[in-house]
């Protein structure tokens, strides 16, 4: 079962996708996939509801906007330069001894498939595949052998960045991460149940049809059990929380010449067992 949001943006209900393929709409449910969801444990009541009523959920016929798979959280966490070809390419000279932090702002939200809005003014957005990790009951100072446990799932995020912003702007990450589409999230949810191994995924990235981005979650210098524990002594991680780990080599900032995004590119991307996305670039308009 993949857990999903479907709908006009801001206005998206729960579906699921089963294993043959079949989509449902799962609204008699009565719940988002949202703090309280994950919470109280909804991925099991869900799938105990859907014993029961399965046969009295639509079925979604093809066509339908995908969203955020997860309603919007308490915080987005962002790991930086967590790939050592990565933290090369954008002018380290060694690698981070412990994560490098910074967040994204909630209201960067989008689905997988929406547009992705170059900011007013911009010249450099770039792009990055990231395997994002949804939290899944409240974690605080948790160890690493317990870390997995906290885990609702797992989905795809794009972590646009604006690297003017992000790099120019008074060495505040977050600005360069935040603006409205820079976070699309799934198109899935699939719950850590069905991830047998989030550390031995390959995900990648193509811009305009060249692969740019191709590399595996084992490459991850900061591993997903010693993210969550890490971050969890720093801050409460709550249920529907995202960690989105870093991305590998291959982003535009790294690329000689420099390239970054212009109106009509698309970008295409996923994450082996988690799906695919893709964006086009538009420009920003008032």
């Amino acid at each position: 079962m993949k857990l999903f949001r479907f709908g006009a943006f801001e206005q998206e209900k729960p579906g699921v996708e089963l294993s043959d393929g079949k989509s449902l709409d799962v609204s008699g449910f009565g719940e988002d996939f949202n703090e309280q969801f994950f919470a109280t444990d909804g991925l099991s009541r869900l799938q105990e509801w859907l014993k029961e009523n399965q046969a009295d959920c639509p079925i979604l016929e093809k066509g339908f906007r995908y969203g955020s798979c997860v309603a919007r959280p308490s915080k987005i966490v962002c790991v930086g330069m967590n790939y050592a070809k990565h933290a090369y390419e954008s002018g380290a000279t060694e690698l981070p001894k412990e994560p490098i932090i910074f967040f994204k702002a909630t209201s960067a939200l989008c689905g997988p498939f929406d547009n992705v809005v170059i900011p007013r003014g911009s010249e450099k957005t770039d792009w990055e595949v990231e395997l994002a990790v949804v939290i899944g009951k409240r974690a605080s100072y948790v160890s690493e052998e317990d870390a997995l446990s906290y885990v609702a799932g797992y989905a795809i995020h794009n972590d646009y960045s604006e690297r003017a912003y992000q790099l120019e702007r008074g060495g505040q990450w977050v600005k360069g991460k935040s603006n409205d589409t820079f976070a699309p999230i799934g198109p899935y949810l699939v719950p850590a149940s069905d991830v047998a191994n989030p550390n031995q995924l390959d995900l990648w990235l193509s811009l305009n049809g060249k692969k740019i981005q191709d590399s595996n979650t084992s490459d991850m210098i900061f591993q997903i059990p010693f993210l969550v524990s890490y971050l969890s002594q720093f801050m409460s991680l709550l249920p529907g929380d995202v960690i989105t780990t870093g991305t590998p080599a291959g982003v535009g900032l790294g690329m000689k010449p420099q390239v970054y995004l212009k109106p009509g590119d698309i970008v295409e991307l996923g994450i082996e067992g988690l799906g695919v996305q893709r964006q086009e670039a538009q420009a920003w308009k008032a």
